[in-house]
């Protein structure tokens, strides 16, 4: 194979593999992004792969938005103030994360993902949504945004293990209308934190490009295997949670071995 070919092919596997992951079990799979773009794809630079990482992440949740506003899951209000202030934190956290050596935030990112993976086993509770509208909602909503959006930002990661269950603990939404609403508040976090990259000259474009159409082509296909698999979601999910702690320790090794 001509070695210019394989370079593109890759990015287009990777977020693939991320976009299917993501449409699969529901979560955690963006997580795997900024591994793949260093380990597989070949970016040399962490910086560069977390920016280029976050503006794939915020182009997939964009586009997944989609059906769940034309179904009716999204709580607009609450998005909005969840994302506004998430945003705000975004910027800081990813300004934070540019200045940061490279190789420790690496061995921060690693750890990042073992706490995901754990947040990942523990699963998702049920939620009716008789809780909403919760007593100080609003104000609640900013302060957990804030929080999410910085260390989203930091890490050039969707967030959705933090922003779903915050959006339910501020709001007390139903868990479909949670994750509905939180694409919104995940695109607006992942751009945010990737204009602030590509400002420093840190997004590769057209790895994000490749990156992005092999996610939506994967989503896709996620999408369709969710429907035939959902009774073994439980197990594909503690599948998933393993793959990211041996990449985690894989990262730490690397990284604290360099």
């Amino acid at each position: 194979m001509d070695l210019s070919l394989l370079h593109p092919l890759l990015a287009v596997l990777c977020g693939s593999l991320v976009g299917f992951s993501l449409a699969l079990i529901g979560g955690g799979g963006s997580i795997l992004a900024v591994p793949m773009l260093l380990y597989v794809v070949g970016i040399h630079d962490p910086h560069t792969a977390i920016g280029t990482s976050a503006l794939a992440v915020a182009s997939n949740a964009f586009a997944n938005l989609i059906p769940h506003a034309r179904a009716g899951h999204v709580r607009w209000p609450v998005a909005l103030t969840f994302a506004a202030t998430g945003a705000v934190g975004a910027l800081a956290g990813s300004t934070l994360g540019k200045i940061i050596d490279g190789h420790r935030l690496l061995v921060l990112f690693a750890l990042a993902m073992l706490v995901i993976a754990a947040v990942m086993l523990r699963g998702r509770s049920r939620h009716d949504g008789s809780g909403y509208p919760r007593k100080w909602m609003f104000p609640r909503l900013a302060a957990v945004g804030l929080g999410a959006g910085s260390l989203a930002g930091f890490f050039g990661i969707g967030g959705g293990f933090l922003i779903v269950p915050g959006l339910v603990f501020a709001s007390g939404m139903a868990m479909i209308e949670a994750i509905g609403t939180s694409l919104f508040c995940v695109g607006t976090f992942g751009l945010t934190a990737a204009l602030n990259y590509a400002f420093s000259g840190l997004v590769d474009w057209p790895v994000a490009l490749e990156f992005i159409a092999g996610g939506i082509a994967g989503g896709w296909l996620g999408a369709l295997g969710a429907q035939k698999l959902s009774k073994k979601r439980g197990a594909l999910t503690v599948l998933f949670a393993a793959v990211i702690v041996s990449v985690a320790l894989f990262m730490l090794a690397k990284s604290l071995l360099h």
